[in-house]
Protein backbone atom coordinates (compact mmCIF):
# COMPACT_ATOMS: atom_id res chain seq x y z
CA UNK A 1 0.00 0.00 0.00
CA UNK A 2 1.40 3.45 -1.04
CA UNK A 3 1.07 6.14 1.75
CA UNK A 4 -2.46 8.20 0.98
CA UNK A 5 -3.99 5.18 0.17
CA UNK A 6 -7.22 4.61 1.48
CA UNK A 7 -8.10 1.95 4.37
CA UNK A 8 -9.55 -1.10 2.56
CA UNK A 9 -11.55 -1.89 5.56
CA UNK A 10 -13.69 0.28 7.89
CA UNK A 11 -16.99 0.22 10.24
CA UNK A 12 -19.48 2.33 11.60
CA UNK A 13 -19.43 3.75 15.00
CA UNK A 14 -22.50 0.77 15.12
CA UNK A 15 -20.10 -2.16 14.23
CA UNK A 16 -17.51 -0.90 16.29
CA UNK A 17 -19.80 -0.50 19.13
CA UNK A 18 -21.26 -4.29 19.07
CA UNK A 19 -17.45 -5.21 18.48
CA UNK A 20 -16.65 -4.00 21.56
CA UNK A 21 -19.22 -5.77 23.32
CA UNK A 22 -18.59 -8.80 21.83
CA UNK A 23 -14.89 -8.26 23.31
CA UNK A 24 -16.53 -8.05 26.80
CA UNK A 25 -16.91 -11.38 26.38
CA UNK A 26 -14.53 -13.08 23.68
CA UNK A 27 -11.36 -10.15 24.24
CA UNK A 28 -9.16 -11.81 21.22
CA UNK A 29 -11.19 -12.00 18.03
CA UNK A 30 -11.19 -11.55 14.64
CA UNK A 31 -13.29 -11.14 11.25
CA UNK A 32 -13.25 -13.11 8.65
CA UNK A 33 -15.39 -12.73 5.16
CA UNK A 34 -15.46 -15.74 2.69
CA UNK A 35 -16.53 -15.56 -0.39
CA UNK A 36 -18.98 -18.63 0.17
CA UNK A 37 -22.99 -19.12 0.45
CA UNK A 38 -25.54 -18.40 3.00
CA UNK A 39 -23.63 -17.67 6.15
CA UNK A 40 -20.29 -17.79 5.02
CA UNK A 41 -21.33 -14.43 2.64
CA UNK A 42 -21.33 -12.34 6.16
CA UNK A 43 -18.58 -11.55 8.23
CA UNK A 44 -18.00 -14.09 10.70
CA UNK A 45 -16.28 -12.93 14.08
CA UNK A 46 -14.47 -16.12 15.56
CA UNK A 47 -11.83 -15.98 18.95
CA UNK A 48 -8.68 -15.58 17.37
CA UNK A 49 -7.55 -18.77 18.50
CA UNK A 50 -10.09 -20.58 17.32
CA UNK A 51 -9.88 -19.59 13.82
CA UNK A 52 -7.11 -20.53 11.50
CA UNK A 53 -6.03 -17.96 8.66
CA UNK A 54 -5.74 -19.62 5.35
CA UNK A 55 -2.37 -19.08 2.53
CA UNK A 56 -4.73 -17.63 0.50
CA UNK A 57 -6.26 -15.08 2.96
CA UNK A 58 -5.66 -11.82 3.11
CA UNK A 59 -5.30 -9.53 6.12
CA UNK A 60 -7.66 -6.11 5.04
CA UNK A 61 -6.73 -3.58 7.90
CA UNK A 62 -8.00 -3.50 11.45
CA UNK A 63 -11.04 -2.02 13.45
CA UNK A 64 -9.81 -1.00 16.88
CA UNK A 65 -7.22 -3.71 16.97
CA UNK A 66 -9.13 -6.61 15.69
CA UNK A 67 -7.81 -7.80 12.43
CA UNK A 68 -10.26 -8.20 9.34
CA UNK A 69 -9.17 -10.92 6.79
CA UNK A 70 -10.98 -11.65 3.53
CA UNK A 71 -10.28 -15.24 1.45
CA UNK A 72 -8.08 -14.58 -1.86
CA UNK A 73 -10.68 -15.36 -4.09
CA UNK A 74 -13.02 -12.97 -2.28
CA UNK A 75 -9.98 -9.86 -2.43
CA UNK A 76 -9.63 -10.43 -6.12
CA UNK A 77 -13.49 -9.83 -6.83
CA UNK A 78 -13.99 -6.91 -4.21
CA UNK A 79 -9.98 -5.76 -4.72
CA UNK A 80 -11.17 -2.22 -6.26
CA UNK A 81 -13.95 -2.12 -3.18
CA UNK A 82 -14.22 -0.57 0.28
CA UNK A 83 -15.55 -3.03 2.63
CA UNK A 84 -17.43 -1.51 5.30
CA UNK A 85 -18.19 -3.17 8.40
CA UNK A 86 -21.95 -2.59 9.44
CA UNK A 87 -24.58 -4.39 12.10
CA UNK A 88 -27.89 -4.98 11.09
CA UNK A 89 -30.85 -6.78 12.91
CA UNK A 90 -30.92 -10.69 12.65
CA UNK A 91 -28.93 -13.35 13.75
CA UNK A 92 -25.79 -14.15 12.98
CA UNK A 93 -24.11 -17.12 11.44
CA UNK A 94 -24.06 -20.22 12.99
CA UNK A 95 -20.56 -20.39 14.02
CA UNK A 96 -19.91 -16.25 14.66
CA UNK A 97 -19.58 -15.08 18.21
CA UNK A 98 -22.65 -12.14 16.71
CA UNK A 99 -25.49 -15.42 16.80
CA UNK A 100 -27.44 -15.02 19.52
CA UNK A 101 -27.37 -11.24 19.81
CA UNK A 102 -30.04 -10.50 17.79
CA UNK A 103 -27.76 -8.02 15.64
CA UNK A 104 -25.28 -9.42 13.06
CA UNK A 105 -22.44 -8.01 11.05
CA UNK A 106 -22.80 -7.50 7.47
CA UNK A 107 -20.06 -6.47 4.65
CA UNK A 108 -21.34 -2.75 2.81
CA UNK A 109 -19.01 -2.19 0.04
CA UNK A 110 -17.85 1.62 -1.52
CA UNK A 111 -16.38 1.55 -5.01
CA UNK A 112 -12.77 3.23 -5.41
CA UNK A 113 -11.54 5.70 -7.50
CA UNK A 114 -9.08 5.19 -10.23
CA UNK A 115 -6.84 7.63 -8.33
CA UNK A 116 -7.63 5.21 -5.04
CA UNK A 117 -7.00 1.98 -6.57
CA UNK A 118 -3.26 4.20 -7.82
CA UNK A 119 -2.66 4.57 -4.60
CA UNK A 120 -4.00 1.02 -3.19
CA UNK A 121 -1.63 -1.28 -6.10
CA UNK A 122 0.93 1.47 -7.59
CA UNK A 123 -0.61 1.01 -11.06
CA UNK A 124 -3.19 2.40 -13.18
CA UNK A 125 -6.17 0.53 -12.93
Amino acid sequence: MHTGAPARVIATDAARAFLAEIRQDHPNVLIHQSGGCCDGSSPMCYPSAAFRIGDSDVKLGEIDGVAIYISGPQFEAWRRTQLILDVVPGRGGMFSLDNGRERRFLARARAFSDEEVFALDGKAP
